[in-house]
């Protein structure tokens, strides 16, 4: 049996135009190779799983001209974690490394993950050989919390902001390697995890990769990714607002109860909710269409059922929907609650026409 290796390991990228959503950190990176105008101090930021390290050891080896099997890369590329190394000594320790040049290459290269984890001691320690390093030295600094970087450290770096990549990169980057693993997916399959994911690729990965292990002969389908994921099918939102709009507050409730018997919590489906009733909004312009993050085989069912829907009762359903939401957790009766929100939401269309037929009664009154 060979040994299963994940995919976000399997398919970590080896060079700058593998990685995913970040050309802008990529093509930066490349000209100051090029151009030989490279920082010895460089700090990476940015959420989890979006590149980070994967970039600082690309730009390792690339500065080395070294391939990915290189024996140099083991003996100029050093990599300390310093959420478990953030003492004075680990520092001193690497400090005191940062004085023999490399045996091969022309740089040293020293990836120091997640740190904002250093001690205050030790980032003091650490401050003279980030400020005057020897010529061969290159530091690249990782951490998903800029903010607890000390200023003076700051200020001695080059800073790269790396962003949350976009659904739409991860889903497509999904479907490439299922390609090549010969998995069948559905695109709505992909752009559920991608979603799932919140901008974080590996964070993808590894749930493309339970997918699989869960879906049966090779075949991710939208209702098994929805099933392990445990997450409401849109269908449900569609139905919701479909009875919220006919005005059916007895099938708008029972199914309600129905969801709530799939195990679901009624603070998820008001999130859910929220979040259909805004992509409803945004169909109401084409040029909006584009900010929502579905599938586009989903897009067509979005604007035919915001055509049926009115601004005034898209507006109003996303304020009460809004105001459920925040008041939730406070809620005696949770329950109790959401049902009231959509006792409310399915009146909208009556209160609408009321306070229509009154402010024409006025008008009529002061000709």
């Amino acid at each position: 049996m060979d040994q299963f290796v994940v995919s976000a390991r399997k398919y970590r990228p080896t060079g700058f135009e593998e990685v995913v959503g970040q050309e802008h950190i990529t093509t930066t990176l490349k000209n100051a190779i090029d151009n030989n105008q490279l920082a010895q101090a460089l700090l990476f930021c940015g959420p989890r799983g979006v590149g980070k390290t994967t970039c600082a050891r690309i730009l390792a080896r690339m500065i080395n001209q070294f391939d990915e099997k290189s024996e140099g890369n083991t003996l100029n590329i050093f990599e300390l974690d310093a959420a478990s190394n953030n003492s004075v000594d680990d520092i001193r320790n690497l400090i005191d490394q940062v004085r023999y040049p490399p045996q091969y290459g022309k740089y040293k290269v020293y990836i120091i993950d997640e740190v904002h984890m250093l001690s205050n001691a030790a980032f003091n320690a650490f401050l003279k050989t980030l400020e005057e390093p020897p010529p061969y030295a290159i530091f690249i600094l990782a951490t998903t919390e800029k903010h607890k970087v000390i200023p003076t450290i700051l200020s001695r770096c080059q800073i790269f902001d790396f962003n949350r990549i976009q659904v739409s990169d991860i889903s497509g980057h999904l479907s490439r390697i299922a390609e090549k693993e010969g998995i069948t997916a559905e695109e709505e399959a992909l752009h559920l995890i991608a979603q799932k994911a919140d901008g974080a690729l590996r964070d993808a990965l590894s749930i493309f990769d339970l997918i699989v292990t869960f879906s049966s002969g090779k075949n991710v389908t939208y209702q098994s990714t929805i099933d392990n994921l445990h997450i409401l099918d849109y269908e449900y939102y569609f139905k919701v607002v479909d009875h919220l709009l006919a005005e059916d507050l007895s099938s708008t409730l029972l199914l309600f109860d129905e969801i709530l018997k799939l195990g679901f919590d009624g603070h998820n489906f008001i999130v859910g909710l929220s979040e259909h009733l805004r992509n409803l909004l945004v169909c109401k312009d084409n040029a909006t269409i584009q900010l929502m993050e579905v599938p586009d085989n989903t897009k067509q069912k979005y604007v035919d059922q915001a055509n049926r829907a009115s601004m005034s009762f898209l507006l109003s359903s996303l304020n009460l929907a809004n105001q459920c939401d925040l008041s939730y957790k406070s809620s005696k009766n949770q329950r109790l609650h959401v049902e009231l929100a959509l006792m409310k939401l399915a009146h909208i269309n009556a209160a609408i026409s009321l306070a229509t037929l009154e402010e024409s009664g006025l008008k009529k009154k002061v000709m």
